[in-house]
């Protein structure tokens, strides 16, 4: 299963919309995901073992996000995501709310594929 296939399965039960990157709907609050790195975590034998990717998760509202966040954080550690950062800005050209929140999931699955 992809990265991103396994982000918007996860994150579907919230019932807003879920993007790769951008969002063009007319959607008030919404969620947009990226990778922002990759790396191997784990090697043997100088072969890589396990990899490391950092996604971030941004959450956008014209109104109160704050059971979204949650949400997003309950059911990506379900899935064995680890949050790193988080922090709260204002778009202040378009009144939009946006909560930004930096995950890593380590994952074997790929590796001597």
């Amino acid at each position: 299963m992809s990265l991103n296939k396994l982000i918007i399965d996860t994150l579907k039960p919230i019932g807003i919309p879920v993007a790769l990157l951008t969002y063009t709907g007319t959607a008030t609050t919404y969620i947009t995901f990226f990778q922002y790195n990759e790396m191997g975590v784990v090697f043997a034998e100088d072969s890589e073992q396990e990899t490391r990717h950092s996604i971030q998760i941004d959450v956008w509202s014209k109104g109160n996000h704050v059971d979204v966040v949650k949400q997003v954080k309950k059911l990506l550690k379900e899935q064995g995501f680890s949050r790193v950062t988080a922090h709260e800005l204002y778009e202040d050209d378009t009144k939009i709310f946006h909560k930004v929140m930096q995950f890593y999931y380590d994952d074997q699955s790929e590796i001597n594929l």
